[in-house]
């Protein structure tokens, strides 16, 4: 196939700054248009239009994706309770697709022979995308430079940018990979590739959404987070955006450390991976929405929504979002939010989300049931035959059990 154009998922890291000057110097001096998704990357995201254009590309699209990725990707998950391997919030694996999709948008839109990412053949990034690409143009060529090019380490990329004197943000020092975006952000690599090395997370300037906990107020600070079927609307008593609330909670969860793991996750390809992952507001907001739904959901979907949980976390990890079964289980999940509505408030200290208080005028909750005080709406004597039942197998089982053992 002749490359003439190609579309870059760009973010102005080690390997797309890199990938500009190697696609015109291996596809005939092809057109790269570099495309970059905003998705909450901050302060990465300045001068990149200069130095795209600089080393190389025609073009670089900015796309303001924020809100999007908030509504559609990231509260969905919350709603779900999702999390990869009880731990992870997900937050490079559903900032994927949404990616993926305007990449493929903006690919048509051009004419673009092939699009091109600067994942690497041992991660799950490639599969995030080339999934959700194929998702809406099955037949696009895809560019993976990691899996065909020469170059064998993130050493060996900083030697090829210094040849061809392309500009980077990062040293030999500072090496570590890292994915950031307004829910988190991740760290890999360089010492962290050890188990047994602890994370340098009291390094100045290791850590760039938080504190660690030891270094946070020794005063605990309160939050109060209102939801509307299952989303979050206001921060005490304030109505904001969703963006506004993502960022207050990064705010407020930074400066008291919360949201910081250290975990080994199984990576999709088969290998493990070591990583530090800090996700302050997130963290907030799933343990709000998880005391919510402990007042607004019966048993019943309380316990296999926990089921739906770990599979729509694997779905999202794996870079399933846009499958029928996704699509599916999100259905199921909004059907179990239309009553979890209500007040949370949490007390934030030292690295630990700690519950202050929930109402809820759905809550299944009553106190008069519950009270060890005197009540007149429960009979105890009620619960004799109730036991006698549930435990009837077990007794008709041991009955058995001493019938044949006398044989």
């Amino acid at each position: 196939m002749d490359i003439k154009k190609v579309v870059l998922a760009y973010s102005g890291g080690l390997d797309t700054s890199i990938i500009i000057s190697w696609l015109k110097e291996n596809y005939n001096d092809c057109e790269v248009i570099a495309v970059s998704g905003d998705v909450g990357q901050g302060t990465e995201l300045e001068g990149l239009e200069e130095k795209a254009i600089k080393t190389g590309a025609s073009k670089l699209y900015i796309e303001d994706l924020k809100e999007e990725f908030i509504t559609e990707y990231i509260y969905p998950t919350i709603k779900a309770g999702a999390k990869y391997e009880k731990e992870y919030l997900l937050g490079t694996a559903f900032a994927r697709p949404i990616i993926a999709k305007r990449l493929v948008e903006i690919a048509k839109k051009e004419g673009a022979d092939a699009i091109c990412h600067g994942c690497t053949g041992k991660g799950n990034d490639q599969v995030r995308f080339e999934t959700s690409i194929k998702a809406f143009a099955p037949d696009m060529k895809i560019i993976a430079p990691w899996r065909i090019w020469n170059i064998k380490s993130r050493e060996e990329a900083i030697d090829y940018a210094e040849a061809h004197n392309i500009p980077l943000k990062i040293s030999r020092e500072t090496n570590y990979s890292k994915d950031k975006n307004l829910w988190h952000l991740s760290h890999e690599g360089l010492d962290l590739e050890n188990p047994e090395n602890e994370a340098p997370i009291n390094k100045e300037g290791f850590l760039e959404m938080s504190v660690s906990p030891e270094q946070a107020p020794d005063k605990a600070t309160y939050v109060k987070i209102t939801f509307e079927k299952g989303n979050p609307v206001a921060i005490d008593d304030k109505k904001l955006s969703p963006i506004e609330i993502i960022e207050a909670l990064n705010k407020l969860g930074g400066e008291n450390g919360i949201g910081i793991i250290d975990i080994v996750e199984n990576r999709l390809v088969g290998m493990k991976s070591r990583g530090v992952y800090e996700t302050p507001g997130g963290t907030i907001l799933y343990k709000a929405h998880e005391i919510l739904e402990s007042l607004c959901l019966d048993r019943n979907t309380q316990h296999y929504k926990e089921l739906v949980a770990n599979k729509f976390a694997e779905l999202v990890y794996f870079g399933q979002w846009y499958t029928p079964l996704r699509e599916a289980l999100s259905a199921f999940v909004d059907k179990t939010q239309e009553k979890v509505t209500g007040e949370v408030t949490l007390k934030l200290y030292k690295g630990n989300v700690i519950s202050a208080g929930a109402k809820s005028k759905y809550s299944l909750y009553s106190e008069e049931i519950v009270t060890f005080r005197e009540d007149n709406v429960y009979n105890q004597k009620d619960s004799e035959g109730f036991i006698n039942l549930f435990s009837l197998p077990v007794k008709v089982q041991a009955l058995v059990n001493d019938k044949n053992s006398c044989w």
